[in-house]
Formats: C-alpha cells, sequence, structure tokens
C-alpha cells in the first residue's frame, strides 16, 4: 500500500464547489471528488492547529487535557506505529508551528521531513535594518509592526523574498511532493504528509490567481484579517475576502497538479488519496473574522474530507457518516493493515464507507478551556462554563511549553503531579493550574473567547445558526451524550464540575 495525505489548513468545506460552494472555482476538487468518497459529515476535533494535529496523529481527544502543546512521551504517533510496522512516511510541510516550541515533537516522528520556509511569522529571513518607512507604505496598519518578535513584522520581511510564483511555499512543498513521488512511487509500503499552510492568513497568493477576484481596492496590502468582529468598512472586508479566494484558488490548482500526477502514473490503481483540512476559518460570517474568539460555528468545525482507498475504490460517492478528524491516524494504520493501539478513540473511516453501522453517535470538539461542543449532525450543541474567569481547569502535560514559550515559572509554582489517567500509560503528569498571566490565556485560552453563552442549533432547520433554539428534551439527550462522551476520553474530574455536568459513576470511581 502507498498513501498520499494532503492536509490545507483553513480550507473553508462550504466555498468548495464540490460542497455547494459558487463564490470560488474549485475544478480540481470536483475533479477529486469524482475520483473519491466525499464524506459529507466531518467535523475537526481539538483546535486550533496543533492540537488538531495532536487528536490527527494520535486519534483521540487533547482539548480535555491540554491547550496547544508538543506531542506528549505517552501519545501515540500514527507515523511511529506506522514505523515500527516497517512502514515508511515522509513529511513535506510549510507549516512553521512545527518547528515552535509548542510543536516540536511532531515532524521527528516521521522518517524524514523537509521543511519549506517562509510562511506568516516563519523566522526565516534575517534584515537588521528594513527599510521600514518604505514597508510602512506599502501595508495597512493593522497588520504593519517594527516588533521583530510579532508575526506581522516576520512575515513582511519574508515578503521581501517571495516575489516569483516558484518561491510561495506552497508551491515548493508540492514541487517537494513531485520530486518524492519520482524517486518512490513505484516502492511499495510508504505514506507521504504533503502539508501546506495555506489557505491561512495573511492571504498571499500570486496575482494571477487573485485577478478573478479583484474588486478594485487601491488600497495598500491588506490580506490579514484581525481575530475578532468585523469593523473594517465593506470595500476593506470585500478586500479580506477576495484575498482569500485567491490563495483557495492557488490550493485548488496545485491539487490539480498532483491529481495530473496521478493520473499520469496510474497511481489510482494502487495508492490511496485522503485531502482534508484542520479547521475552517470565518470571514464576516456570524460578524466575527478567523477563529478562537467566537463559538465555534459549522463553517469552523464542519470540514472537507475526500478518500480514495485504492482496493475498494468509490468513485463520484458520498457518505453521511458521522466522522471526525480522530479517526484519520486509525484509517491510515488500517490502510496498512496495523492494528490500532488501545489508546485511540478514533475509528477507521475505510470500514464506515461502506457499512451501514455508524462510526459514533455523536462527535465533540473545542478549545480547550472554552465551551465542550458536539454534534450529532442534526443538531449541535455548544455549554460553556458559568464563569470563565473562575472556572477550575488544569492543563496536564509533561511537556510544558505554550505555542512559542516554555510555561511561565508562575505558572509552573502552582503546579502539583498528577496520577495521570489510563492513557497516559503510568506516566505521572504535571498539573498546572490556568492563571490570566499564561501565554496562551489571552491568544487561543478562555480569555480569548468574546462569546460564552450556551446554545444549541437544530442544523437541520437553522443550517446557517442564525437563531439558537430552546428544546430541553433535546438539551438533556446531548448532555447526557457529552458527559458519556467525555467519560470515554478520561476527562479530568474538574472538566465536569465547569460546566456543571454530572460525572458517570463509571468515571467517578476510575478517577477515586
Amino acid at each position: 500500500m502507498k498513501t498520499v495525505f494532503v492536509l490545507f489548513d483553513s480550507l473553508n468545506r462550504h466555498l468548495l464547489s464540490a460542497y455547494g460552494g459558487r463564490r470560488i472555482p474549485t475544478p480540481n476538487f470536483d475533479r477529486l471528488a469524482a475520483k473519491s468518497l466525499t464524506f459529507d459529515r466531518h467535523y475537526v476535533g481539538s483546535l486550533p492547529c496543533m492540537p488538531a494535529r495532536r487528536d490527527l496523529l494520535t486519534g483521540r481527544l487533547s482539548f480535555l487535557h491540554r491547550s496547544w502543546g508538543p506531542l506528549e512521551p505517552f501519545d501515540n504517533a500514527m507515523p511511529e506505529l506506522l514505523h515500527h510496522a516497517g512502514i515508511y512516511s515522509h513529511l513535506i510541510t510549510d507549516h512553521f508551528h512545527y518547528w515552535e516550541d509548542g510543536g516540536a515533537t511532531y515532524h521527528n516522528r516521521y522518517d524524514s521531513y523537509e521543511f519549506v520556509r517562509g510562511q506568516e511569522g516563519d523566522p526565516w529571513k534575517a534584515m537588521v535594518q528594513p527599510h521600514w518607512e518604505r514597508l510602512r507604505e506599502m501595508y495597512h496598519a493593522r497588520q504593519f509592526t517594527t516588533d521583530r518578535r510579532k508575526y506581522h513584522s516576520q512575515n513582511i520581511i519574508n515578503r521581501e523574498f517571495i516575489k516569483e510564483e516558484k518561491d510561495f511555499p506552497s508551491v515548493q512543498c508540492f514541487a517537494h511532493a513531485f520530486d518524492f513521488l519520482d524517486r518512490n512511487y513505484d516502492a511499495d509500503n510508504w505514506l507521504l504528509q504533503l502539508e501546506t499552510f495555506d489557505p491561512h492568513e495573511p492571504f498571499h497568493a500570486p496575482a494571477r490567481f487573485k485577478a478573478p477576484f479583484d474588486g478594485g481596492w487601491n488600497g495598500p496590502i491588506r490580506d490579514w484579517p484581525r481575530y475578532g468582529r468585523v469593523d473594517e468598512l465593506p470595500a476593506e472586508c470585500e478586500e479580506l475576502r477576495a484575498n482569500y479566494y485567491a490563495v483557495v484558488s492557488m490550493c485548488d490548482f496545485l491539487l490539480g497538479q498532483l491529481l495530473d500526477d496521478f493520473d499520469r502514473r496510474d497511481m489510482w490503481k494502487d495508492t490511496a488519496l485522503v485531502v482534508t483540512t484542520d479547521h475552517g476559518f470565518l470571514l464576516g460570517e456570524h460578524d466575527f473574522w478567523a477563529k478562537n474568539r467566537m463559538n465555534l460555528y459549522e463553517e469552523i468545525v464542519h470540514i472537507p474530507l475526500f478518500v480514495h482507498d485504492p482496493r475498494r475504490p468509490q468513485p463520484g460517492a458520498r457518505s453521511g457518516v458521522l466522522t471526525q478528524s480522530i479517526d484519520l491516524a486509525p484509517t491510515f494504520l488500517d490502510l496498512f493493515d496495523v492494528a490500532p493501539p488501545r489508546e485511540m478513540e478514533g475509528h477507521s473511516i475505510l470500514k464506515a464507507a461502506w457499512s451501514t453501522q455508524p462510526l459514533r453517535d455523536a462527535a465533540l470538539f473545542g478549545y480547550f478551556g472554552g465551551a465542550v461542543n458536539i454534534t450529532d449532525g442534526h443538531y449541535t450543541y455548544h455549554r460553556f462554563p458559568a464563569d470563565m474567569k473562575t472556572q477550575e481547569i488544569f492543563q496536564y502535560t509533561v511537556m510544558p511549553t505554550h505555542i512559542r514559550s516554555p510555561f511561565l515559572p508562575e505558572e509552573l509554582a502552582g503546579a502539583s503531579l498528577s496520577d495521570g489517567f489510563p492513557f497516559t500509560k503510568g506516566a505521572k503528569l504535571l498539573k498546572v493550574p490556568v492563571i490570566e498571566r499564561s501565554p496562551m490565556y489571552l491568544n487561543y485560552g478562555p480569555g480569548a473567547l468574546l462569546e460564552n453563552d450556551t446554545r444549541l442549533y437544530d442544523l437541520a432547520k437553522d443550517p446557517g445558526q442564525q437563531q439558537p433554539v430552546k428544546n430541553e428534551a433535546e438539551e438533556a439527550r446531548l448532555v447526557a451524550l457529552m458527559a458519556r462522551l467525555m467519560a470515554a476520553n478520561e476527562a479530568p474530574p474538574e472538566a465536569f464540575g465547569r460546566l456543571d455536568l454530572r460525572e458517570p459513576a463509571a468515571q467517578r470511581e476510575m478517577s477515586s
């Protein structure tokens, strides 16, 4: 078996024509859908970027125990499990978070890896004395800063070295993938993870991809929305959206090149292809930009998934099975006939693709410290703590780093030693209280949220989630499902207490 896994970042499902989108022509995603099985009810797990990748690699939810951080020593990493079974794995990525404090243990799980530099705030090119005044005139004030440790500042420097189409990191990622296939497509037993940061902000694409969406904007470069409420003028909003559309168009073009390679080499007969993303991105829907600040709306959590299994191809078929990101690790193991470890919560979607049995009754998802969210495909329920500031919440880890810094001594001063959980395989853990001084608190933690009220939505009647509903019976049903799934995840006791949920009896006995 051979497998190519394509992972985009912040790719909005509802804008792809394969899912009914009409704003952006995406003919190559249509080609992909015609060759593969398209999943209509695929959801995220833990968010944002690196928590999502921890779920993808380990096959279990992490947001109830930990915020953004590295893979832990007790985690079952899918590439490492493949390695032990004699399957070679290779990672190609421009996702620079892998090389920061909070991601530095992920790429080392693969047999080999290639890193393309230059995306967003990647500390790539050194320019000690930039021409700040010239650059200030080029960029909108909301995405300009001279603070050298800020992503915006480094991105401005990086873009001085990204001029031609071949210079763009995502273009280089796909070029490396074609090199890999040139050398290895005749070999057997390998997995290639081709991952690009696009269409994540800033929305920077070659001019030819922007041209179809050009609305006549005459101002400075405006392609990086602020996380939060929409307060820009309409023309500015349209320019931000147009630049996102341009990057999605570039992603579609690059995907088309990969599909051309599959056609040319006749790889459909012996190579699996899986294409998805980590999460979506709000472009003004619900009066918000981005993620991390608001309720986890469908635009963020309901994501695309396309799967081609050469052993049982289903070209053009669609599946309504409820799946989520934690199902991908066991799926990749299944492709290579490797048994999943007991700690994996996810299920292989390959059997579900042709079975009449559902994989799950519902799916949990969320940010650490925010709401716990659940969907059964008909309803979504978002349950927040009564008071975000006074909730009792701890991080469980032996790898105390945030996105790009260690835990503060002030955080660790309150830490105690926990006996861990069954999934930590006997490892004791630091139990670190969440404090407002934590670097994550106002960035992607509980202090960052601008919405924090519990809501129930009926997706069948209100797919756009415009109006929460009151339905005590459905809420009680989903609360019971939520508690059961949290218990199955071995959530800590305070995870139930902060949401005023009754901890299932079996879970209480295991925790005592």
